[in-house]
């Protein structure tokens, strides 16, 4: 038996990356929380390895209340603290401080348009941009200084470009990958 060719970057050896990989990344998903959920997950990833973030996943969905972003908005300084001893976690004070504020302008843009997937419409033109071997774009760096505009932090392009591609906007499948659309 012949095993699936993946993307270059697949870890095959890590059965969660290989998970990922097949079933999530690059597949469209505008639910509200799962939006939050990569936000946060990918602002944490600045600087860092995205597998290095994702073998701590489930680490983070207990620290961060389920990627409740109105439990996060919330979060005062003795959580912060402690979000900060936890060995679970990425535990820098920065990135969960951009945490906990990136949380309360999320929410801010769900009022303004009705939902955050709402808000990235407007970028998207709800289409799905296929392209490979990129690590910003026109749309990532528009999308990027709205939302540091707005005052989120660690969204630079290069970050928000990885977010669409995980929450599926931007679909970036090798051609080599047996996901690759032109198969």
């Amino acid at each position: 038996m012949t095993e699936l060719k993946r993307c270059k970057w697949c870890n095959l050896k890590n059965s969660t990356y290989v998970k990922y990989h097949d079933e999530e990344w690059g597949v469209p998903n505008f639910d509200e929380r799962y939006l939050f959920e990569m936000l946060l997950l990918e602002s944490f990833q600045a600087g860092l390895s995205w597998e290095c973030v994702l073998n701590k996943r489930e680490a983070f969905r207990k620290a961060f209340d389920s990627f409740d972003a109105e439990k996060v908005a919330a979060y005062g300084d003795d959580k912060i603290a402690e979000l900060q001893n936890n060995k679970g976690i990425i535990r820098n004070k920065l990135k969960i401080g951009a945490a906990v504020n990136n949380a309360k302008i999320f929410l801010e843009i769900q009022k303004e348009y009705g939902s955050f997937g709402e808000y990235l419409k407007g970028f998207t033109g709800e289409r799905q941009i296929t392209e490979v071997d990129k690590t910003t774009s026109p749309l990532s760096d528009s999308l990027s200084a709205d939302l540091v505009k707005r005052g989120m932090k660690f969204v630079g392009s290069t970050v928000i470009y990885s977010y669409l591609q995980a929450i599926g906007v931007v679909y970036s499948h090798e051609e080599e990958c047996f996901m690759y659309k032109g198969r």
